[in-house]
């Protein structure tokens, strides 16, 4: 892979790109999204952020070697704190980070005042998705696009959402599930959620089968088990 043959999972995240869009990629690595973008003309300027410097270093390689130091920025630092108001960022994108590190950047972006609110945030959780839209639903961002992918054996989900004027209240079911991925139910959504459903089961049996078990824990496991059976029904 490189930043003109990108991976499924990241070609699905510049599809979600506005053109022309002001662009932060926080936990950039290679800074092969931000490059692609910049190489299609996709964006007018990005920041990709690095908080380790052995891929903050290979960033800055990838940048100079597409002669890209016009457009594309590379900065070491801890999330966000890479981000400065003269960047005027409009567009933020986190990719390939568990969902409560994500939320953990965004909270701190705008504790810190790093960003406002006003963004658009494309974001692929690899794990804990329903931390990343609770924190969407909170800060009144409506999701517009979700979808999920299946790459090398592995499935990705990746979110959109914009400001909203108005309070979101997503169900619960469409916080587990992802109200677009929930509307659409993919045959890539059906096999994440058969496959998570048949764990759980064996779970429960195991816990069935033991001598001693917390009974509280295997009631929370079988209504989970019955929710996803629900939706794949």
């Amino acid at each position: 892979m490189n930043s003109l043959k990108l991976s499924k999972r990241l070609q699905a995240v510049v599809d979600y790109v506005e053109t022309g869009s002001r662009l932060a990629d926080i936990g950039s690595d290679h800074a092969y999204l931000p490059c692609h973008l910049a190489e299609t003309n996709r964006i007018s300027f990005a920041v990709a952020g690095e908080v380790v410097r052995g891929p903050y270093e290979n960033a800055q390689k990838e940048v100079r070697q597409r002669g890209l130091e016009d457009k594309v920025i590379v900065r070491l630092g801890d999330g966000l704190a890479v981000v400065t108001s003269e960047d005027n960022i409009d567009t933020i994108t986190i990719a390939g980070m568990g969902g409560a590190l994500i939320r953990s950047i965004l909270e701190d972006g705008l504790e810190n005042g790093q960003i406002n609110g006003s963004e658009t945030l494309i974001l692929q959780p690899n794990v804990y998705e329903v931390t990343v839209r609770d924190y969407l639903m909170t800060h009144h961002y409506r999701v517009t696009d979700e979808t999920m992918i299946k790459e090398n054996g592995k499935l990705y989900e990746i979110i959109k959402a914009v400001p909203s004027k108005e309070a979101m209240n997503y169900s619960n079911q469409e916080l587990l599930f992802g109200p677009k991925l929930l509307s659409e139910k993919s045959a890539v959504f059906k096999e994440k959620w058969t496959s998570v459903l048949n764990n759980t089961q064996r779970i429960i049996n195991q816990m069935e089968k033991a001598q001693s078990t917390d009974k509280e824990k295997l009631t929370e496991l079988r209504e989970y088990s019955d929710y996803i059976k629900e939706v794949l029904s």
